[in-house]
C-alpha cells in the first residue's frame, strides 16, 4: 500500500508545528520537576506552590495575546515582503509587554496577601504561598517579554528558537531549584523561596535570550528599537479582542469546574467527582498541546499568505491544516479511549476516582476530532487578525453554555451513571460544539480573508 505523499504545505506545517509542540510540552514537564523538588519539603510547601502557581499562571495566561497578536501582525508584514516593518511591529510588541508587565508586577506584589488569601487555605499553606508568590512575581515581566518575543519569532516562521530557549531555560530552572531550595556548598538553604528565586533567574535568562534574538534581527533590518507610542497603542488595540477571547475561554472552564462542584455537593463523597474532573481536565489540557501546535503553525502561515495577498494559498493551507487537525483529534481520541482504563491507576490510588475517570475520558475521547478542528480554525482566524469575531463568538458561546451546564449540574444527580460524565457531555456538545459551529461558519465565509500588510 502506497503511503500518501506529503505536500509542500504538509512539510511547512510540520516544520512549524513539531518544534511548537515540543516547546509547549517542555514547560509542564519541568513544572512537574519543580513540584517534585518543593514536594520533598513538605505538604504545606507543595500546597503553597500550587496556590501561588495558579495566581501566577492566571496573570500570565490572560496576556497570551502578546504572543498571538504579535505572530499575526509580524507574519502579515513578512508576507508582504516588509521584513523591517515586521520586526518594527515585533519591537512594539516587546515594549507593550514591558508596559503591561511592570505595573502588574508592582500591583500584584502589594496584593500578594489578599491574592493567596482568596483560596481560603490554612495559615501554614497561605504563608508558604505568599513567600513563593512575592518573589515569583518578579518574573512576570520577563514572562510577558518571552510571550511577545516568541510571537515575533513565530511570525517570522521560526519555532525552533523558542524551543531551544524553552528547553535550556527550564533545565536551568530545575537545576537552580534543586540548588537553592536545599542549599549546596556556599549556597544557603532557602526552602520554597529558593524555588521562586531559581524560577525568576531562569525566566530572566530566557527572556534575555529571546529578546536578544529579536533585537539582533531588528538591527540587521534597520528597524528602530526605541519605543514608538503609536505602534504600541496599535499593538494594544489589536490585543484587546484576543484578551476578551481568552477571558471567555477561561470563564467557560471555570464555570465547568463550578458545575462539577455543584454536582459534587449532592454526592456521597464530594471529593471524588472534583478530583476526577481535575484529572480529566489535566489530561485534556495535555492532549490539547498536540492540536495547539498545529494552531500555532496556522497563525504563522495564514498571516503570511494574507500579507502576501494570496487568498487561494490561505484557503488551501487552511483546508490542509483542518485535515491534520481532524487526524490529530482522531489519533488522540483513540489513544485516550484505549488508555482510559489504566490512566486512573497512574494518577490516583483511590478506586472510586479510577472508576469514575473511565467514562469521563471516553466522553472526552469522542470530542477530540471536534477539538482538532476548533483548535486549528482558532489559529487560522488569529493569524488572519480576526480577533474581533473571535471575541464576539467567545461571548456568544459562553452565554449559551454557562446556563446550560449550571442547569445540568442541578439535575445531574437524577441522571443514570452519575453526573460527571453528563457534564462532560454538555461540555463537549455545547461548549466545544458551539465553538465548532461559530468557527466553521466564519471559515466558510470570505470575511476573514483580508489581505495586505495590515489588517
Amino acid at each position: 500500500m502506497r503511503r500518501p505523499r506529503l505536500t509542500a504545505d504538509d512539510r511547512e506545517i510540520g516544520r512549524l508545528a513539531v518544534p511548537a509542540f515540543l516547546a509547549l510540552v517542555a514547560e509542564p514537564l519541568f513544572l512537574l520537576g519543580d513540584a517534585a523538588v518543593v514536594g520533598h519539603l513538605g505538604t504545606d510547601e507543595l500546597a503553597g506552590l500550587g496556590i501561588a502557581a495558579t495566581v501566577l499562571q492566571t496573570l500570565v495566561g490572560i496576556c497570551i495575546f502578546l504572543a498571538y497578536g504579535t505572530t499575526a501582525g509580524v507574519a502579515r508584514q513578512l508576507g508582504a515582503g516588509r521584513r523591517s516593518a515586521a520586526l518594527a511591529q515585533g519591537v512594539d510588541g516587546l515594549w507593550l509587554a514591558a508596559v503591561i508587565g511592570i505595573p502588574v508586577t508592582a500591583l500584584a506584589i502589594v496584593l500578594t496577601g489578599p491574592l493567596v488569601g482568596l483560596f481560603g487555605a490554612g495559615d501554614a499553606v497561605t504563608d508558604q504561598a505568599a513567600t513563593y508568590l512575592r518573589l515569583a512575581l518578579l518574573g512576570v515581566t520577563p514572562l510577558l517579554l518571552m510571550l511577545a518575543a516568541t510571537g515575533v519569532l513565530r511570525g517570522l516562521q521560526d519555532t525552533r528558537t523558542p524551543l531551544v530557549v524553552a528547553v535550556a531555560g527550564n533545565a536551568v530552572n530545575l537545576l537552580l531549584n534543586a540548588l537553592l531550595v536545599y542549599g549546596v556548598g556556599p549556597l544557603p538553604r532557602l526552602d520554597i523561596a529558593g524555588s521562586a528565586l531559581g524560577s525568576v533567574v531562569a525566566q530572566v535568562l530566557s527572556a534575555g535570550a529571546l529578546v536578544g534574538v529579536v533585537v539582533l534581527a531588528a538591527r540587521r533590518e534597520g528597524a528602530a528599537l526605541r519605543p514608538d507610542l503609536p505602534g504600541i497603542r496599535t499593538a494594544a488595540r489589536a490585543g484587546v479582542p484576543l484578551l476578551v477571547r481568552t477571558l471567555t475561554l477561561r470563564a467557560s472552564l471555570l464555570v465547568t469546574t463550578y458545575a462539577v462542584v455543584l454536582t459534587a455537593g449532592t454526592a456521597g463523597d464530594d471529593a471524588v467527582p472534583i478530583a476526577t474532573h481535575q484529572l480529566a481536565m489535566t489530561i485534556w489540557g495535555f492532549l490539547a498541546f498536540v492540536l495547539d501546535a498545529i494552531a500555532i503553525a496556522a497563525q504563522a502561515i495564514t498571516g503570511r499568505h494574507l500579507g502576501a495577498g494570496d487568498v487561494g494559498a490561505a484557503r488551501a493551507v487552511t483546508r490542509r491544516m483542518v485535515g491534520w487537525g481532524v487526524v490529530g483529534g482522531i489519533v488522540t481520541g483513540v489513544g485516550l479511549a484505549a488508555l482510559s482504563p489504566v490512566l486512573g491507576v497512574v494518577f490516583s490510588a483511590d478506586t472510586a476516582v479510577r472508576d469514575a475517570l473511565v467514562p469521563v475520558l471516553l466522553v472526552a475521547a469522542l470530542a477530540q476530532p471536534v477539538a482538532g478542528v476548533v483548535f486549528v480554525l482558532d489559529g487560522v482566524l488569529i493569524g488572519a487578525g480576526d480577533g474581533r469575531y473571535l471575541a464576539w463568538a467567545g461571548l456568544l458561546v459562553l452565554g449559551g453554555y454557562a446556563p446550560l451546564v449550571l442547569g445540568a449540574a442541578v439535575i445531574a444527580d437524577d441522571w443514570v451513571g452519575g453526573g460527571l460524565p453528563w457534564l462532560w457531555a454538555v461540555f463537549s456538545l455545547v461548549f466545544m460544539g458551539g465553538r465548532f459551529v461559530t468557527l466553521t461558519r466564519r471559515a466558510a465565509s470570505d470575511r476573514w480573508l483580508v489581505t495586505g500588510a495590515a489588517r
